[in-house]
């Protein structure tokens, strides 16, 4: 299972843990949680003025090994106007618009969509429970 829980956090909000949103998905292949602006789509949605995070923004799979990756999807603009990072005990690696990684199996860590124009971050922790 991938268990995530989300916050979005603005400057004024920083260290506060109300709010936060929590979905969960079993590890069998094809399982999907997606994080963006758009509730129909996306399990852990973020606030609609919030236009530096896509529609569908992140992108949670279940491999056929029952592992788990992270997809950044590529949304409408040529150039991203957020920043992703994966986070994972002390190993920070950007992500790559359009890209995708692999999950450690049984890990747990911190994905951030960080917007480039202001102080404000969209905080999704995840653990895979094996």
């Amino acid at each position: 299972m991938l268990e995530l829980t989300m916050a979005a956090v603005s400057a004024a909000e920083a260290g506060a843990t109300a709010g936060m949103l929590m979905a969960d998905a079993p590890s069998e292949p094809g399982a999907v949680l997606r994080v963006g602006r758009d509730r129909s789509l996306c399990r852990l949605s973020t606030p609609d003025d919030w236009l530096f995070v896509s529609r569908v923004h992140l992108e949670f799979g279940c491999a056929q090994d029952g592992t788990w990756q992270l997809t950044w999807l590529r949304g409408s603009l040529p150039e991203p106007s957020s920043e992703v990072r994966l986070t994972i005990g002390e190993y920070v690696h950007p992500v790559a618009y359009g890209g995708t990684v692999a999950l450690p199996r049984g890990g747990s860590g911190e994905v951030v969509i960080q917007d480039r124009t202001a102080p404000r971050s969209v905080n999704v922790g995840f653990y895979h429970e094996v």
